[in-house]
């Protein structure tokens, strides 16, 4: 049974926590990093989206401190967590290794054309083949 691939917010957000426990503004502040400023959480949708994810079992609370009078939780990823980003990386990377040979193959007669010559990398071959003696 297959799971059902994660929203790119959860993947980062288990992603940050991959390295250690933090509190809700250095997940933040992690995801906005790691994505290039791509996304940005806010407060309420990273707290409603740790809830969600404590339910499933994936992230739990790791201990609170209290900073300038104001409690700070900190968040960890739980052994299901690890697994289930183990699970999400290995999917992403076959869709993402899948689409890279496509385009390598799409492109290899147009890279060969723009060259003006038929010259070919066969995949696995170390030295290039002429495309009418490629074998």
């Amino acid at each position: 049974m297959s799971m059902k691939s994660m929203q790119e917010p959860t993947f980062l957000i288990l992603t940050a926590l991959a390295a250690e426990a933090q509190h809700g503004y250095g997940i933040m502040a992690d995801v906005l990093r790691m994505s290039g400023e791509r996304v940005r959480l806010r407060a309420g949708t990273l707290y409603a989206a740790l809830d969600r994810l404590e339910g499933e079992g994936l992230v739990e609370a790791d201990r609170e401190e209290v900073v300038d009078g104001r409690a700070r939780r900190y968040y960890r990823l739980t052994s299901h967590g690890e697994a289930r980003l183990v699970a999400e990386a290995e999917r992403m990377r076959g869709n993402a290794d899948a689409a890279a040979a496509r385009l390598r193959a799409r492109l290899r007669p147009a890279l060969a054309a723009a060259l003006g010559a038929a010259v070919l990398l066969a995949p696995g071959a170390s030295r290039p083949v002429s495309a009418g003696r490629a074998g």
